[in-house]
């Protein structure tokens, strides 16, 4: 049986609400998060993506591309509030819902609650009922499998609908550029350029073993998604992968005893959330990011999992002692994963809690 994929992704999702809510905002250039030296963009409005200000991107920088740009601050609150109404929508047409961040999701209506035969007649169906709830638009794409319709739905944006039917599947892939590969990131293209990969067709044609020498074992993904195979199925509950937490710096940190500090009112955050998530990981990790931006990492592992704070505590300070501290840090961060199997872990009693 052909599958029937759709991808929904909210336009501009933070920046859109803060308009929707704020009407002196609407067609101004908006950015989501802090406008302080130190800030970073959360989201961006269409109106700022045209001056090349983007989700991650530091505000200092924001703010230079584009000189009348509006800063606003998060309400993630109300973000979760209208994601939360978005994805009840979605299960109204199936189970089979998996979302991959807040504002955006798969779904596989191969079959449905509503019994529509047309899958684009759902995501119409959706994407007005969105707009009807939340008088926001999201961007739908359609296909026969998850790559393809996560590519499409960028194809019309924003408040787009793209389809890729089965029939045009090989066309389309073959004019898709290595770069809009779903898993090809700026580092990954331009080593497909060198190795004379630029077009889906290109990377379709090429030697699986001489994909397989230069990417590993994602030269196999890239093989068969370049060739319209992705068996990927919706999954709709995602094990979460890991816990953490982290906190960039109003001023960049020098000292140890700085660190220090800062890393205890991390742990004890860190360890409200492996509380609620009700799950203890074997790897601890620390981030580190500096002021000139680079960031390193450093991991231990454990033979059981980390079930008391003290323990914690003492492998992020050995963590920290593998670090690198001659230059300024501008982020600090740790996280917990690695947790073993839900099944295999019985109940859990915390009785030692931090100071």
């Amino acid at each position: 049986m052909i599958r029937k994929i759709i991808h929904i992704d909210m336009d501009a999702f933070f920046a859109s609400i803060e308009q929707r809510d704020k009407p002196e905002l609407r067609g101004k250039p908006v950015a989501v998060g802090g406008s302080s030296d130190r800030g970073v963009v959360a989201a961006a409005s269409y109106e700022a993506r045209v001056f090349g200000v983007h989700s991650a991107m530091p505000s200092k920088i924001a703010a230079r591309k584009c000189p009348g740009l509006v800063f606003v601050k998060s309400r993630f609150d109300v973000y979760k509030a209208d994601s939360a109404r978005i994805m009840e929508i979605f299960r109204d047409y199936t189970d089979l819902v998996e979302p991959l961040s807040i504002d955006e999701a798969f779904l596989d209506v191969t079959t449905n609650k509503k019994g529509i035969p047309s899958a684009t007649l759902i995501a119409r169906e959706i994407k007005s009922r969105i707009f009807e709830a939340t008088g926001l638009t999201a961007s739908a794409g359609i296909s026969v499998n998850k790559f393809l319709a996560k590519i499409a739905s960028d194809e019309d944006k924003p408040n787009g609908l793209f389809v890729i039917r089965p029939e045009a599947v090989k066309d389309f892939i073959d004019r898709l550029a290595v770069d809009d590969f779903y898993g090809v990131g700026p580092r990954t293209a331009r080593k497909m350029h060198d190795l004379g990969l630029f077009k889906g067709e290109d990377l379709r044609n090429a030697d699986l073993q001489m994909l397989i020498r230069n990417f590993g074992k994602a030269g196999i993904f890239f093989h068969q998604i370049a060739n319209g195979i992705d068996d990927r199925p919706v999954i709709p509950h995602r094990e979460r992968k890991s816990v953490g937490i982290e906190n960039t710096f109003h001023e960049d940190i020098t000292t140890r005893d700085e660190m220090l500090t800062q890393l205890e009112m991390l742990e004890k955050g860190l360890w409200e959330r492996i509380k609620k998530h009700g799950s203890f990981g074997k790897t601890i990790t620390l981030k580190v990011k500096y002021s000139d931006f680079d960031q390193i990492t450093r991991s231990q592992t454990f033979s059981e999992p980390t079930e008391n704070p003290g323990q914690l505590r003492a492998v992020v300070r050995d963590l920290l002692n593998l670090a690198s501290l001659e230059k300024p840090v501008r982020l600090l961060g740790i996280s917990v994963s690695n947790f073993p199997p839900k099944e295999n872990s019985g109940p859990h009693q915390l009785t030692i809690d931090f100071d």
